[in-house]
């Protein structure tokens, strides 16, 4: 069938243009081509044809619009005709010629002539969408007319031709289904690849497609090897087990509470320093505020460039969503004091969620840039250094290690942003326009009604509603729309930020504006990010204009809303709340035009409203449900009726819902964009238009509960399920709802094969990168068949330019994951699966995050479940997963599905265990979609039912039904085989649990046994839930069972048991006509996740089978074989079939100690006991008879024989416990611990091939330095030979060292002069390089193979594979080897440069590590393992941090389990003691004094803790009884103190073995506060095979600060490790070889004493040894080599927060042994004292700031100010040269600074009293850096700063020989510069530029000045004084000034005759003259009068 129409001429037009036409039938549209220049006729002339699959009904129309076609704006419309079809039906063949109407329905001039044909045939063609017309063939175009089709998305070939016009050429559609063969390797892409719905008659006909290729797969996997097995893919378990009819989805476990949890965070940041402010001469101070909080550094006096270094902590405890929405706001104030709040140079803004989503959830040593909001012309303000980190609770944060920073000095490149922002961010204009709201609650309760209406006499809408938008710390009100639910504002609020924000969320909140009660009625969070796209192609932020839903509360209003929270935005909304029409745009300014407005403020201003349609045609969508079951009804909610809501919007809500819009439908000329889906199938004749009266039922009736069991009731529908169905009215958007619901469906798609791939690789099943690869085909299938069916409806009305963005950039990121996806597939090899996992999971993230669609459409669905009229549960479906569509892959998931929901409790009420329970398990069936479409809405339901309707009168029987009848049901049988479970939750205060589970299906529950005591219950229970009935289809009930829900509860004696977690099960189903035989049954045991809340709580390990029971009744069903256990009653045992296969294991337990037992019940446990059980058997340890005396057990070892599965994964858990025996035979339970795996300890007979066995023939073990750094395995590890900056091998080591030892004496000129003067701290900052060095290695090495990874991967295989022998260090360096690039070398060479140059001696170095010792070396677990004991139920919060307080002490020992009997080489072997089995050569376990020397380097990052935000920490050593406070020598106002101690306590092991070292911060009054501590347990590293008791150092030296440190020498190591190693050797032979068992190595036999004796020793060779002990045959392991360890401080009060950390190590003696030598000295290095003597010669070109008073010459009065900086105070000031006039400025002054220096650090260190009130003085270190500037005096006015400049003492440009030579750019770009060092020149003289910023933000040269800078140490100044100024001793001569220099107040003449009479003579002396006249005539006229009287009268 098709239509026709054929577009002829467009006539009476006016004007002239271009024209161009479109014409639209059933929502699918063609456009014209464009006519140019046509004047008042267009001809057209072309025809256009519509497939069709459902008669045309007469009511259609077609509609044909012209426009004016612009190429630039949108067309114009001319006008519109719209035609009803009936009379085209009628006749087929018709020519019309009509005029347009207009926008307003008023008919214009202009008319159209068209003919329609209409062709029906017999048949159909097969299902189409608009993805095939490609263009409307044009005849007169020059293309033959040829017709395209795109046939992507036809599966089937219905090859019928489609009656095409004669002289088309038309392809077949079978080319389709040749591309789908091609397409399909995985089952998912043939099956699922448009699976359009088929016409209703094939219902049951499956898809064809599945099984082939299917067979490909399998015949694959037969095949094996003839086929690569690196190129098979198995496609998804899922569909090669389920058939395609699947009718249920699938639920999700965790029951999620709320996200409206407070949690605990911690906000840090440090401010290190400020540059580059704008401003002169400011006193700088920054304020730190994040949301209401605010904190201030301290002020720095007259600065650009303030160096603060201060640490701020902010802590909260608040949601997630309120933190990561707060404004970290910082901001620099200039001169703020007490009495005036500053003015603000410039400051930054960013939210916390921005930080969080950092790498390690922190931005590190990084520089803001500061802008002022109020002048966003103004540019960049300067830069601000911060650290900011964000820590919630368990995050911990890997601090960089901090050392000399010298690298962060390159601003450009360390800004604070995060990836992908560009550095240079311009300002931006947000504009939020607000149109108008719907649908808003009535916000008054009837009493307020009332008292409202007596007082004001009127009962109006009693909600004022206004809009409120938060963005980036600003708010913005719309005004306030006085009483109205249907508020039209029409405003836009504009923010004017950077752009892009830092800042990701809008809060967009409606209010009502209430005198007493201002409360939000919703809140919508508009995520940039969602709405924006950063790539190159990618577009600015927008939206709309869209309507987004707001949901919040339930509507029924009360005073005191207990959910006002969710109206806030906090938790998940549990109703409708209102729509708001807004839309969002973001213009970028330029800044740089003169009439833009420079503030930030928020500015509010109307604006025109938008077109009706503008979002969207309304249609009308109707909404079905059905109720298919209801139970596990919460038995607290009474027996009362219940019944269910179901709302959508406000449609169907009972309070205040509505019925119908205001819109008019109009019949003839109205919605002529009829659907597409009309064009397929018509409703059916008699539902075609009579339901528009059709009410809605929104509710079902109540019916009356009936218990299920002790917990829940069920609602007994039986047969007859309540139905519910809605019509509502919404724009049409399903669009959006369709390419975000194609997204979910493949992530949700993905999410599977990943679960099932990770599920592999756990229970070690073959194959996993098989199922990858076909995860990954089934992945870009489906992106690149989004790409296809996303393309289409693109002029829907209604559309906003973010539809368009947004479909464009999904499209092209779905191209790229297609593409992206197929390469990794070919890259899957079985030893990449783990990585390539990792990159698939981003995949999963990136779909998840483009699928959420951030324009909404139609609102959610709520499920309330109703009590006695009071709602008491919920349940939310998103809209689209229940919206129909006609494609397949655009249905919502569970549209048309039975789908299990589990209501839960609104808001707060479900927060902890009120959440967990489950209030209802409901069975429902939902289907949403255009009511004109709704035909098959109860297509999906099971089958067997008729329709119940609601009589309306005769005839009218097309109403939904308003319930469902069943007649089929099938019987069935129901067995559950519970074996058993394990790590479950501990609900007792015993810490156990005594643990029975409750098995629900369909309305029936059945419970195992409680196991009393237990936490790994094995219940080994068979459960028959017999005639359970099922409704439905026996077909459909096979391929897709109702789920089984299986709750464990803990059993208590009294009151309700208590529910421990749930977890869901599917049974495998067997029909009566089918055989119980494999491979299906008997069903396999399987592990379950069992889930409470969202914390996982165990696994359950069983099997679901569910049995028909046929005609014949229950004697065909498989017999329940074996007894019913007798001792047990009458349980039924798991059958033989299915219960996992046992045979015959020895356990072997090592007893070897208890620690740290806490009270139990009050009472001190004296005499305890260790009993073992696993599987039934068991063993108990000896009892310990004073556990205070000796806590250690008297036999080692016992053993138990028990019967455990042959399946590893099946073994059931060894419980632990403890108890102490009490008088008169009484037991209590003190502590228990379930070893959960019983794997790491399985004993697993070596490999005798392999290479760490081979003990024939020698070896020999190359020790050479190789790379320069050696392993990269997680840290460096530097190795005898090797080191990061010389390569030497180690002979020329040791000539290094012998010229070192030389140097002592008379070399030292040449070398630095420090040689004598190594320490332990140059030892240390070696070796905090060198991790550094490694670490930025390390990033680069991991760039790097990215790139390479994504370059080629054949090559990387190709390497991996090498046999690289020895350690996985060493693999991991062979790796390294085998890529480096070239700039890789380049760096390396550089920095090996650099590096060489600093060290030019080599220093030895020591292992810095940036973690726990234990986390390097496995806990030192390598035989003796701590288990904790536990007591005391698990606390109720989600979080399990809490763990902590249950523990209630540690059982110490290890346990071995073995198949029997043992293989014999074992119990052969030489000196095999019986009594100790497996555990051979272990140490006895008697007490022993040991001497414990713990060294304390220093501390970083503490927690601040007192109110100034510093700490004075000092240290507390506690070690048994033990305690060693440091109290006096606490360190004032320090974050980072520097302890540099040694302690030494004596302790005897077991009885003293953890030690605890606490920093606490000293208080002047009151106790002094913990900051925090960290614990170490002595006892595991003492006795560990790595020998953690004395780390060894890389060289072997006897004096100097390198001395060996171990009173063991390291030949007397070696023998003592061979020998218990059973080794043979050590064989010292000549020519420094050695050889132990059959491993040979060489290294150097000298060594020098302090006398520079050579001396022969085997001490270096002994020490190669060690090194390498690794790489020796079964005894080797790595030890523990010197070090200094990095251990995280923790405070019991905030548990996970870290609150700082310690760097320390710990060294053993054993007293036994010859004593130690003395602590090595690593107290602080002590500040050197220099003096810096600065002299100012001249200065030259100094800018002339003042006007002269008579002359107007400009001149300056000059002198020159200096300071080190940080001493602002000392600032030393030169005389004024009074009236330059060329700038030039003689001075000859000398200034003198005295400073104490750290050299290693390169810091200056100051010790002063914070402020008057200080008790003492606090140290600080800030960088050398001395600051000159230049000012011009003014007596009476401030002096005016004119320039600057500062020398960072260590790196500063060497000064210009000349003035001329001096410039701007040895300021601007010291980089290319040479730069020199102060303290290496000693004495420097030249020139250097002055400069200051100018008011466009630029640096200019403001002067020179000719310096000279002379630095001493304290004694060389002692012998050389110096005076200041031009004073004795050594003073300078007076400068030779000009006679112009002076003052003219003092000076009044020769200025007045310098000045003035030297310049203005002839002026002055014709002034004298004027004067004179003036005088005589003033004289005259004086005397005049007088005179004239005279003569008058009578002279």
């Amino acid at each position: 069938m098709a239509l026709i129409v054929h577009l002829k001429t467009v006539t009476d037009l006016r004007g002239k243009g271009d024209r161009i036409a479109k014409v639209a039938f059933r929502g699918l549209s063609f456009y014209t081509r464009v006519l140019e220049n046509c004047e008042d006729e267009a001809r057209f002339d072309e025809t256009f044809r519509w497939p069709i699959a459902s008669n045309i009904d007469g009511n259609e129309m077609l509609e044909i619009q012209v426009f004016n076609y612009s190429k630039v704006f949108t067309n114009r419309l001319i006008g519109t005709f719209r035609m009803v079809l009936q009379k085209v039906v009628e006749e087929a063949q018709l020519e019309v010629t009509d005029t347009l109407i207009d926008d307003n329905n008023s008919s214009i001039r202009t008319s159209v002539t068209i003919e329609i044909k209409y062709q029906t045939m017999d048949g159909t063609v097969g299902a189409w969408n608009d993805g095939e017309f490609l263009e409307g063939p044009n005849q007169h175009s020059e293309n033959d007319g040829s017709f395209h089709f795109e046939t992507d998305s036809l599966l089937s070939g219905h090859s019928q031709s489609s009656g095409v016009s004669p002289g088309r050429s038309h392809q077949s559609l079978h080319s389709g289904e040749r591309t789908f063969r091609k397409a399909g390797k995985g089952v998912f892409s043939a099956m699922k690849l448009s699976k359009t719905r088929p016409p209703k008659e094939d219902k049951n006909k499956d898809e064809p497609a599945v099984l082939e290729t299917e067979d490909l797969d399998r015949k694959a996997i037969r095949l094996g090897g003839g086929l690569d097995p690196d190129t098979i893919s198995l496609a998804s378990v899922t569909a090669l087990t389920t058939n395609v009819s699947n009718k249920r989805s699938k639920p999700d476990i965790k029951m999620e509470p709320s996200a409206g949890r407070p949690m605990d965070y911690q906000v840090s940041i440090t401010i290190i320093e400020a540059r580059q402010l704008v401003g002169l001469n400011m006193d700088p101070v920054i304020c730190v505020e994040i949301g209401d909080d605010k904190k201030y550094t301290s002020t720095k006096e007259s600065t650009n460039c303030p160096y603060y270094n201060e640490y701020f902590v902010f802590e909260f405890h608040v949601p997630p969503d309120v933190m990561f929405d707060k404004i970290i706001k910082l901001s620099v104030i200039h001169s703020k004091n007490l009495l005036r709040s500053g003015t603000l140079v410039g400051s930054f803004k960013l939210d916390v969620g921005t930080v969080y989503s950092q790498a390690e959830h922190q931005f590190y040593h990084k520089w803001a840039i500061l802008s002022d909001p109020d002048d966003i012309t103004a540019g960049v303000k300067g830069y601000l250094k911060c650290d900011i980190a964000v820590v919630g609770k368990g995050d911990n944060i890997k601090t960089p290690h901090k050392a000399n920073e010298k690298d962060d000095d390159d601003i450009e490149g360390n800004l604070l942003l995060p990836d992908g922002v560009p550095s240079e961010r311009q300002w931006a204009r947000f504009y939020v326009k607000i149109y108008k709201a719907e649908g808003l609650p009535r916000m008054n309760t009837s009493i307020m009604a009332n008292v409202k209406k007596a007082l004001i006499g009127e009962n109006k809408d009693l909600v004022d509603p206004y809009v409120q938008v938060q963005f980036a710390g600003q708010k913005g009100k719309t005004s306030v729309q006085k009483s109205s639910y249907e508020p039209t504002w029409n405003e836009q609020i504009i923010f004017t930020d950077m752009f892009p924000p830092l800042c990701k969320r809008m809060k967009i909140q409606i209010r009502d504006s209430d005198k007493v009660n201002d409360v939000a009625i919703g809140t919508h969070f508009v995520d940039l990010r969602k709405i924006s796209n950063e790539g190159d192609k990618g577009f600015l932020p927008t939206l709309g204009p869209a309507w987004v839903n707001m949901y919040g509360s339930t509507r029924n209003y009360t005073l005191m809303d207990e959910h006002q929270d969710l109206n806030e935005g906090l938790g998940e909304g549990v109703s409708f709340r209102a729509r708001l029409l807004l839309s969002i745009a973001v213009e970028i300014l330029d800044t740089s035009s003169t009439d833009i407005t420079s503030s930030t403020e928020v500015q509010v201003e109307a604006v025109p409203q938008v077109s009706e349609n503008c979002t969207g045609k309304m249609e009308e969508f109707f909404l079905f449900g059905a109720f298919l079951e209801a139970t596990m009804i919460d038995r607290k909610i009474g027996d009362k009726p219940i019944n269910f809501e179901v709302t959508i919007g406000n449609y169907g809500n009972q309070l205040d819902g509505i019925t119908k819009p205001n819109i008019t439908k109009k019949k003839e000329g109205g919605e002529g964009d009829e659907e597409e889906s009309e064009l397929l199938q018509n409703s059916s004749e008699d539902e075609a238009d009579d339901d528009g009266d059709m009410v809605s039922v929104s509710a079902t009736p109540p019916m009356k509960p009936v218990v299920t069991e002790r917990n829940y009731f069920h609602l007994p529908y039986f047969e007859k399920k309540p139905c519910i169905y809605i019509k509502s009215w919404w724009q049409d958007q399903r669009r959006r709802l369709y390419n975000a619901i194609i997204m979910d469906k493949i992530a949700d798609k993905l999410e599977e094969g990943l679960n099932d791939v990770n599920e592999m690789i756990k229970t070690e099943k073959p194959y996993p990168e098989r199922r990858l690869r076909g995860v990954l085909e089934e992945l870009s299938s489906g992106c690149s068949r989004f790409v296809t069916l996303a393309n289409k409806d693109q002029n829907q009305p209604g559309r906003t330019k973010l539809d368009r963005e947004r479909l464009k950039s999904c499209m092209r990121e779905m191209e790229n994951m297609a593409q992206q996806a197929k390469t990794l597939r070919s890259q899957v090899k079985k030893n990449t699966v783990k990585d390539k996992l990792k990159l698939v999971m981003n995949f999963l993230q990136k779909l998840r995050f483009l699928a959420d669609e951030p324009q909404h459409s139609i609102p959610e669905v709520f499920i309330w479940m109703m009590s006695n009229n009071k709602r008491i549960a919920y349940a939310r479906i998103p809209s689209k997963d229940i919206l129909y569509s006609i494609v397949d892959e655009e249905t919502g998931k569970d549209c048309g599905k039975v789908k299990t929901v589990f209501l839960k409790l609104p808001g707060k009420r479900g927060f902890g265990p009120a959440g967990w329970t489950v209030q209802a398990k409901m069975e429902v069936y939902m289907w949403l979609g255009l009511n004109k479409q709704r035909k098959d809405f109860l297509n999906g339901l099971p089958s067997g039912f008729e329709e119940n309707k609601a009589v309306k009168g005769p005839g009218l029987q097309s109403f939904p039904p308003i319930s469902l009848t069943y007649i089929k049901k099938q019987l069935f049988q129901l067995r559950v085989h519970m074996y058993q479970a394990r790590s479950l939750f501990a609900a007792d205060s015993s810490g156990l649990s005594d643990p029975f589970a409750r098995v629900f299906f369909s309305s029936h529950s059945q419970c195992t046994e409680v196991l009393n005591e237990t936490l790994c219950p094995t219940w080994d229970q068979l459960l028959v839930f017999d005639d359970v009935e099922l409704y439905g289809e026996v077909q459909e009930l096979r391929d897709d069972p109702p789920i089984i829900v299986i709750e464990i509860y803990d059993q208590d004696t009294v009151g309700k048991a208590e529910f421990m977690g749930r977890t869901f099960a599917k049974p495998v189903v067997k029909m009566s006509d089918e055989k119980y035989c494999t491979p299906r049954f008997p069903p396999q045991l399987e592990y379950y996740q069992i889930y409470r809340g969202n914390a996982t709580a165990g696994d359950l390990l069983a099997a679901f089978e569910l049995l028909q029971i046929g005609p014949a009744g229950k004697s065909d069903l498989p017999a329940i074989d074996g007894p019913t256990d007798m001792e047990r009653g009458p349980i039924l045992p798991v059958p033989l079939g299915i219960r996992p296969v046992l045979s015959k294991y020895r356990v072997e337990i090592l007893f070897w100690g208890l620690r740290d037992l806490k009270r139990v019940n009050l009472a001190q446990v004296d005499r305890p006991r260790v009993d073992i059980e696993c599987a039934g058997k068991g063993v108990q340890s000896a009892l310990i008879q004073n556990y205070k005396k000796n806590p250690n057990f008297s036999t080692l070892v016992k053993w138990f024989e028990v019967d455990l599965p042959e399946n590893e994964l099946l073994h059931p858990p060894l419980n632990v416990r403890v108890v102490d025996c009490r008088a008169f035979g009484r037991y209590t339970l003190v502590g228990s611990h379930a070893v959960s795996s019983l794997r790491k300890f399985i004993y697993r007979p070596p490999d005798k091939k392999s290479q760490n066995w081979n003990t024939t023939g020698e070896i020999l073990v190359n020790v050479e330095p190789e790379v320069p750094v050696k392993k990269m395995d997680t840290v460096v590890k530097l190795d005898a030979g090797s080191d990061a900056v010389v390569k030497v091998d180690v002979t020329d080591e040791e000539k290094d060292k012998k010229k070192k030892k030389k140097k002592g004496g008379e070399e030292i000129e040449e070398e630095e002069p420090d040689e004598s003067m190594l320490d332990w701290w140059s030892k240390y900052f070696a070796s905090i390089e060198t991790l550094k060095e490694h670490l930025r290695q390390q990033e680069a090495a991991a760039a790097e193979a990215e790139e390479k990874d994504d370059l080629d991967t054949a090559d990387e295989t190709k390497t991996d594979e090498s046999p690289i022998k020895g350690s996985k260090g060493q693999q991991s360096k062979g790796k390294e080897k085998a890529k480096p690039s070239k700039e890789d070398k380049k760096k390396k060479q550089q920095i090996n440069e650099a590096l060489d140059k600093k060290n030019k001696q080599k220093i030895d170095e020591l292992k810095v590590y940036d973690k726990e010792l234990e986390i390097e070396f496995d806990n030192f677990e390598d035989w003796l393992h701590t288990f904790n004991l536990y007591r005391g139920k698990i606390g109720d919060d989600d979080d399990n941090t809490a763990d902590e307080d249950r523990i209630v002490g540690r059982f110490k020992g290890s346990m071995c389990v073995y198949k029997m009997p043992l293989p014999e080489d074992v119990t052969k072997e030489a000196g095999f003691d019986p009594n100790f089995g497996m555990f051979q050569g272990i140490p006895s376990n008697d007490p022993i004094n040991v001497l414990v020397r713990v060294y304390v380097v220093r501390a970083t990052d503490l927690h601040p803790a007192d109110i100034n935000g510093k700490a004075d920490p000092y240290i507390v050593i506690k070690l048994g009884k033990t305690e060693i406070k440091d109290k006096e020598n606490y360190i004032s106002k320090q974050l980072n103190p520097v302890f540099g101690k040694s302690f030494d306590i004596e302790a005897t092991f077991p009885m003293e073995s953890m030690l605890t070292v606490s920093i606490f911060d000293w208080d002047l009054v009151g106790t002094d506060d913990l900051i925090g501590e960290t614990k170490i347990d002595l006892e595991n590293r003492y006795y560990s095979k790595h020998r953690a008791t004395c780390g060894i150092s890389q060289t072997y030296a006897i004096h100097g600060y390198n001395m060996w440190r171990d009173p063991m020498k390291p030949t007397q190591i070696l023998s003592k490790l061979s020998k218990d190693g059973k080794l043979d050797g050590p064989h010292f032979g000549p020519g420094g070889r050695v050889k132990v068992a059959n491993r040979v190595f060489t290294g150097s036999i000298e060594i020098e004493d302090e006398n520079g004796q050579k001396k022969q020793t085997d001490e270096h060779l002994a020490l190669t040894v060690l090194h390498h002990w690794e790489e020796i045959p079964r005894a080797g392991c790595k030890l523990v080599t010197e070090h200094v360890e990095t251990r995280p401080l923790l405070n019991p009060e905030k548990p996970g927060i870290e609150q700082g950390r310690i760097e320390m190590w710990v060294d053993m003696f054993p007293m036994d042994m010859p004593a130690p030598g003395a602590a090595i000295d690593i107290s602080p290095r002590k500040p050197k004292r220099y003096e810096l003597r600065v002299i100012i010669w001249n200065t030259d070109e100094v800018i002339l700031e003042d006007d002269d008073y008579f002359t107007g010459e400009k001149s300056s009065d000059i002198f020159v100010r200096g300071w080190l900086k940080g001493q602002q105070e000392d600032k030393q000031d030169t005389d004024v040269h009074y009236h330059s006039l060329t700038g030039e400025g003689n001075f000859n002054w000398r200034f003198i600074f005295p400073f104490d220096y750290l050299m290693a650090e390169e810091k200056i260190v100051i010790s002063k009293k914070e402020s008057m009130f200080s008790w003492d003085e606090t140290e600080y270190k800030i960088p050398a850096r001395l600051t000159l500037q230049v000012w011009d005096a003014d007596h009476f006015s401030a002096d005016d700063f004119l320039g600057a400049i500062e020398l960072d003492l260590n790196r500063f440009p060497r000064g210009a020989k000349t003035s001329k030579q001096c410039s701007i750019d040895m300021v601007t770009s010291e980089v290319e510069l040479p730069t020199v060092s102060i303290f290496k020149q000693k004495r420097v003289k030249g020139w250097w530029p002055f400069v200051a910023r100018n008011e466009n933000d630029e640096l200019e040269l403001t002067g020179k000045v000719e310096a000279e800078l002379h630095l001493l140490t304290a004694e060389e100044a002692e012998k050389s004084p110096a005076g200041l100024a031009r004073n004795e001793p050594d003073p300078l001569e007076k400068p030779n000034r000009p006679d112009t220099s002076f003052i003219w107040f003092m000076n009044p003449l020769k200025s007045i005759r310098y000045f003035i009479w030297h310049n203005y003579r002839w002026l002055l002396l014709k002034i004298l003259a004027l004067i004179l006249i003036l005088l005589m005539v003033g004289l005259f006229i004086y005397s005049l009068p007088g005179y004239l009287v005279k003569k008058i009268l009578g002279a």
